[in-house]
């Protein structure tokens, strides 16, 4: 015998009740679970923009009082770089200016009692020059003319100039015996007065020392010194 259900189909609890609305409800609540997370994304999208959009125009600004506070403070540094290119400037000239008083002093010390100084010139160097002994001389230089006992006495006075600070080389130009100073030029009574018939001319180079600097760079010679024989003969009695 076939069995029968007596409770009505709406009443029905289980497995074996019927759908009341149908899968329309379940589409719908799926539709409405996608639009709301693309309208999360959207709000969360556009807060995002926002932000960045804020971020930029602060940053503008930023940049703005930036540049102005650069603009303020240019002249000071424009001043630092002047104030330091000054500096530069006088250390090189310092360090640039060759000591002549001293170099005075020490050719008087060594100045031998038998030579005699009839001429004396100095310059800065930074260019050609020297003679044959020489050559270019680049730094400064002192050119010695003058009369001595003899040859060997000239050979001596050449070992003293190399005792002088800074010396890097001595060159002799030229050096003859003559009888009665021929060969002495304006020095010529002096060297027969005192009886020296040998006659020199040298060249004392100061290799190492800096050359002064003009201000576009290029070599500078500084005025010479030039004295005679008072001067020379004042220097052999220091």
């Amino acid at each position: 015998m076939r069995p029968v259900n007596l409770i009505p189909p709406d009443m029905r609890r289980g497995d074996s009740a019927p759908l009341r609305t149908g899968p329309l409800a379940y589409i719908v609540l799926g539709a409405l679970a996608l639009a709301l997370v693309g309208v999360t994304m959207l709000v969360l999208a556009s807060n995002e923009v926002s932000e960045k959009k804020d971020e930029l125009v602060t940053l503008r600004r930023e940049d703005v009082a930036a540049k102005a506070r650069a603009e303020a403070l240019a002249p000071y540094a424009q001043f630092q770089a002047m104030s330091q290119q000054r500096v530069e400037t006088v250390a090189s000239l310092a360090n640039s200016r060759f000591d002549w008083p001293r170099v005075m002093r020490e050719l008087a010390l060594v100045l031998p009692d038998d030579v005699l100084l009839t001429d004396l010139s100095a310059g800065a160097g930074g260019g050609e020059g020297g003679g044959e002994g020489l050559g270019d001389v680049l730094g400064p230089s002192l050119e010695l003319n003058g009369c001595t006992s003899g040859q060997d006495a000239v050979a001596r006075f050449v070992t003293a100039l190399k005792d002088i600070d800074g010396v890097t080389r001595v060159g002799l130009q030229s050096s003859a015996v003559g009888e009665g100073g021929e060969a002495s030029g304006e020095g010529g009574e002096g060297c027969s007065a005192a009886g020296f018939d040998a006659q020199f001319q040298l060249v004392v180079a100061f290799d190492a020392a800096p050359v002064p600097v003009a201000a576009e760079g290029e070599a500078t010679p500084e005025p010479e010194v030039e004295s005679g024989e008072e001067e020379a003969e004042g220097s052999e009695e220091g």
